[in-house]
């Protein structure tokens, strides 16, 4: 029996491990939440909402639980708290607006005819989740899914093991039936059987590209919906007329926080030359004053990666480029902690262009590159000079030229100063290698359901 293991970034040693689920018994799991499909829908929406809602709630209740267990199994720092508050707004959020998102749009309602367009659950729902924000990822499928009537299966990466089990534990405690909410321990392969044997009716990945293209491959022939979103280089374009103490502060925190394991992390800044050397400045001088180390101790503010192979990519890009002409700025000695493993020094990169993979291929650590810029045009053509499409962020006091740039740049949502955040009214969704479909807003529970049509005739005298 193989064996699915976190290695935590703390100590490098098994924080925790489960026995992988083979294929018969996996089928087993799927057939109960088929089975349980159609009772769950049949219960009134605000019954379903209810109960979705008290998993949260029992969730919260684990707090003193669930952050170390984070800390162990990824490495984010015990001082922020775990991912509560964007769990709970998440969550929140999509309760208020269900009723509205999955009411039927009446085309006709007379002595004649009723026609209708309803929503309607898929079915089983299949929630690979990642590693980086565990919990508020799988939030984004796992609410809206189930109050639209969706049994969910769901399984999280190695990385945080224990997050999936965690979650269903909780919702099952505060109500929902336990064939209605699932978690599955799976190798990729056995994943990949039953996503090509039909077992799900929508599957929802979030993770790298090559993980995204597994399951667009499982899945070819079958017809079954995917939610996919992958890789990203988000840009930042700070403008002449920027505030430029908070574009620093909200920028360089969006380029580190969670040692940079951000989907909508900041990953290359183009600067207007007019602020160009203030902002460099400010940047280095924010950065300097993380404080790396040991995710369990309080006073520590910046954690190890989540596994060293991670670290490992950081540090190959950085090198490449510095060889390439660009220049570090951060000074190591103010890092001692860095180990050449998972704890890794922050850094900021200067002289950089588009030949350098940094500036290209998802960094996915706390390193940012900046680069400067004459014109918005320039600062255009660099954002969309990239394979992926998540979030831009502009800088500049001016909404219309902001909105005006943001018409022109490949991405799936653009922020005015501000970066790193998800707005759950708005669709959370990318373009290009980025990935497809939506999650979260009105459109997320579309995603979640299929349109049926009544045409129904009246019988009349």
């Amino acid at each position: 029996m193989s064996m699915i293991k976190c290695i935590s970034p703390v100590n490098g040693e098994v924080y925790a491990e489960r026995p992988a689920m083979p294929l018969d018994l996996a089928k087993q799991v799927v057939s109960r939440a088929r089975q349980a499909q159609k009772a769950w829908a049949r219960r009134p929406l605000d019954e379903r909402v209810n109960l979705v809602l008290a998993g949260v709630a029992r969730l919260n209740e684990m707090v003193d639980e669930v952050v170390p267990e984070l800390a162990w199994q990824m490495g984010r720092p015990v001082r922020y708290g775990g991912e509560f508050k964007g769990f709970n707004e998440r969550s929140n959020y999509v309760a208020t607006i269900a009723a509205d998102a999955l009411k039927p749009l009446v085309i006709e309602e007379s002595d004649r005819f009723e026609r209708r367009i309803a929503r309607e659950p898929h079915g089983v729902v299949f929630v690979v989740a990642p590693w980086n924000y565990p919990y508020m990822t799988a939030i984004n499928t796992v609410a809206p899914a189930l109050m639209a009537g969706n049994t969910v299966i769901i399984k999280h990466a190695s990385q945080t093991i224990l997050v999936g089990e965690r979650m269903v534990r909780a919702f099952v405690e505060a109500g929902v039936p336990s064939d209605v909410f699932q978690n599955i321990f799976l190798d990729h392969e056995t994943s990949a059987a039953l996503i090509a044997a039909k077992s799900f009716d929508f599957v929802n990945f979030t993770g790298s590209v090559e993980g995204g293209r597994s399951i667009e491959r499982a899945a070819a022939g079958t017809f079954t919906g995917l939610g996919l979103e992958l890789g990203g280089k988000d840009p930042g374009y700070v403008m002449e007329d920027a505030d430029l103490d908070a574009a620093v502060d909200t920028l360089m925190d969006g380029a580190t926080y969670n040692s940079g394991q951000c989907c909508c992390g900041i990953e290359r800044i183009y600067v207007h030359e007019k602020l160009y050397d203030a902002f460099v400045e400010k940047s280095v001088a924010w950065v300097s004053n993380y404080k790396l180390g040991n995710p369990l101790d309080p006073e520590t503010t910046l954690g190890p990666m989540a596994n060293k192979r991670f670290a490992a990519t950081v540090r190959e890009q950085i090198a490449d480029a510095v060889a390439k002409g660009a220049k570090a700025l951060i000074d190591p000695k103010l890092f001692p902690q860095d180990d050449g493993g998972a704890y890794l020094a922050p850094q900021i990169l200067v002289n950089v262009d588009h030949s350098m993979a940094f500036m290209r291929e998802e960094t996915f650590g706390p390193a940012v590159g900046i680069m400067k810029v004459k014109s918005d045009s320039q600062a255009i053509e660099l954002m969309n000079d990239s394979q992926y499409g998540l979030t831009a962020s502009l800088w500049t006091r001016d909404a219309e030229r902001a909105a005006r740039i943001g018409a022109d740049i490949e991405t799936g949502t653009v922020f005015m100063n501000r970066a790193d955040y998800l707005d759950p009214a708005l669709c959370w969704t990318g373009v290009k290698e980025t990935g497809r479909g939506g999650s979260l807003s009105v459109i997320g529970f579309q995603n979640l359901t299929r349109p049926k049509s009544y045409h129904l005739k009246k019988v009349t005298a």
